[in-house]
């Protein structure tokens, strides 16, 4: 409600707390805005080491933006190592699940080997297996 100004004022400092309890109990997708947040810079402080575990969190519990954006900062290097094997793994499963935005995996997929392509492949498909599949109704 405060990161919308819906019934009370816009208050991105009090989402951003809501959202800390929320993501602190297990929610994903408290745990995937309390990210954005970071990666924004709203309502705490712009931290890419943040922004990605919160991503991590919520894209380990099925939460296919979270894996979307998880995939973005392996991609960049933000907040965590530079790895474009575990980008495309992460785009991969998010693209499964109908995020459009995870296409770019073709562009990271340009910079890999056929090997490296390989390997990303087959840990997408670990990753569903252990992080959609569970989540799934």
């Amino acid at each position: 409600m405060y990161a919308n100004g819906e019934g009370v004022p816009k208050n991105d400092v009090e989402a951003a707390k809501w959202f800390r309890k929320a993501a602190a109990q297990g929610h994903p997708e408290a745990q995937y805005n309390l990210g954005l947040m970071h990666y924004n810079g709203q309502g705490v402080p712009k931290n890419d080491v943040e922004a990605a575990k919160w991503f991590r969190k919520a894209a380990a519990q099925g939460h296919p933006g979270a894996q979307n954006n998880l995939g973005v900062m392996c991609a960049l290097g933000r907040g965590v190592p530079q790895n474009d094997v575990e980008a495309y793994a992460w785009f991969s499963i998010a693209a499964a699940q109908g995020v459009t935005s995870a296409e770019v995996r073709d562009i990271v997929a340009e910079r890999m080997t056929y090997e490296a392509r390989d390997h990303a492949q087959r840990l997408a498909q670990q990753y569903w297996e252990k992080y959609v599949l569970p989540f799934q109704n």
